[in-house]
């Protein structure tokens, strides 16, 4: 479980700024969404607010690029570059590195893990690890010089192995180590949707042949209204031409089918219809169906989603939904959660999200993202905002900031231009 992400000097982050995921301790509401591990409370998921551009996919993107680093970074040849954007609107943070931080909890161990790159090489990375409440290094690593402690055997004579631009996490892995396996296979378990794709299509058919997983989510696409009845997945012959241009080969794939009751003239059904889920089905309905198979993966496995612009091209109750699903103890047994950037503000008002689950994101004026949730808030007078409020209304209103600042549009159609040229032929 995710206890804190930071970021720094990434895309529009200039200074590094932190989405917890701890339960604020002055935040009484909704206890229903919190996970218990021990004594402390974490959080079953936030939401990201902000205007267009402010930086909301930029912090999803980054936790998704640290995935990527941990799960990949060992298979980079020495002469490769890390993809990595830092923060360009200053002359000097071009020039740094960018960091990464995430906290989490393994088999009742809390591990805080991250690095410093640039396009060349790594800079810095550290491994802590407390099983109580003292935290203790497994190893810290400055440029090439790599400090293991007794505790961390495994990376002994792993650090001549270890390139610049690759990850010593990473390498431990791949060596076999069983702290690093537990790291890389906890990173590995995240679910990031920034945007969905074909690839998504193919995973969440892939996930449907774990039949506990493919039941549970067509009964939550049944539930939503879309007046289909069952969900199957056939195999279609399609032909290709290989790229140097040789003969045809034939190709198996999987696509989804929706099934759907047809009524006669009685309105009495008298047998079903097969669709094609792709070409059939609305945008909102392929996107339920794509988001399902991550959904209850995490669902099922107890681990992390995070998804961009989770509203698009659904209706606001099927996001509040989806919401539930992760906020109810009921469907959400095994403690997954879920972070996610929105623009559906009615969340505000019937989400029964706590103040310390809703976070907003709002650039300063050289183009740096802030980053804070509503239980940070400081409403004038130094005071937090109350958990009565009417979250929904004041954000419209711009009361906590990270919304978009519309000029007026009232000379929009009458330009100036124009207005001389009538002002002159008078």
């Amino acid at each position: 479980m995710l206890i804190e992400f930071t970021v720094g000097n990434y895309r529009s982050f200039k200074d590094k700024k932190t989405l917890r995921m701890d339960a604020a301790t002055s935040v009484s509401e909704h206890r229903e969404n919190l996970i218990s591990e021990g004594k402390h409370k974490l959080l079953r998921s936030a939401v990201l607010y902000g205007a267009n551009a402010s930086g909301k996919s930029n912090l999803l993107r980054a936790m998704g690029l640290m995935r990527s680093n941990v799960l990949h970074s060992a298979s980079r040849s020495s002469s490769d570059d890390i993809k990595i954007e830092p923060f360009l609107l200053t002359d000097t943070s071009e020039h740094r590195p960018s960091y990464f931080e995430a906290i989490f909890w393994i088999n009742h161990s809390r591990y805080r893990y991250g690095f410093e790159i640039d396009k060349q090489k790594c800079h810095s990375e550290w491994l802590f690890e407390s099983k109580r409440e003292v935290e203790k290094p497994l190893f810290i690593r400055e440029n090439e010089d790599i400090q293991i402690s007794k505790l961390f055997k495994e990376g002994k004579g792993l650090e001549a192995k270890t390139k610049p631009n690759s990850l010593f996490i990473s390498v431990c892995d791949q060596f076999n180590g069983f702290t690093s396996a537990q790291i890389v296979a906890w990173f590995n378990s995240l679910s990031v949707s920034p945007e969905l794709t074909w690839l998504s299509r193919n995973w969440t058919i892939d996930s449907y042949f774990d039949e506990k997983l493919r039941g549970e989510a067509i009964a939550f696409i049944k539930k939503l209204d879309l007046s289909i009845e069952k969900i199957i997945l056939k195999s279609e012959n399609h032909y290709t031409q290989d790229f140097e241009g040789g003969d045809n080969y034939e190709m198996t794939l999987l696509t989804a089918k929706t099934i759907h009751q047809k009524f006669n003239e009685f309105g009495e059904p008298i047998e079903t219809v097969e669709f094609d889920m792709e070409e059939a089905e609305s945008s909102g309905t392929n996107k339920l169906f794509d988001l399902s198979g991550p959904i209850f993966y995490c669902l099922q496995k107890g681990s992390l989603f995070i998804a961009d612009e989770l509203d698009a091209k659904l209706h606001p109750l099927m996001t509040r939904a989806i919401v539930r699903l992760f906020n109810d103890p009921a469907t959400n047994p095994n403690n997954a959660q879920i972070i996610f950037a929105t623009h559906d503000t009615n969340l505000l008002s019937y989400g029964n999200f706590r103040r310390d689950q809703i976070y907003f994101t709002e650039k300063d004026q050289y183009g740096a993202t802030d980053l804070y949730s509503l239980a940070e808030f400081k409403e004038e007078g130094n005071g937090k905002v109350r958990k009565d409020r009417s979250f929904y209304k004041d954000y419209m209103q711009g009361r906590y900031g990270a919304v978009p600042h519309i000029g007026n549009f009232e000379n929009l159609l009458n330009p100036s231009w124009q207005k001389s040229e009538a002002e002159a032929n008078q």
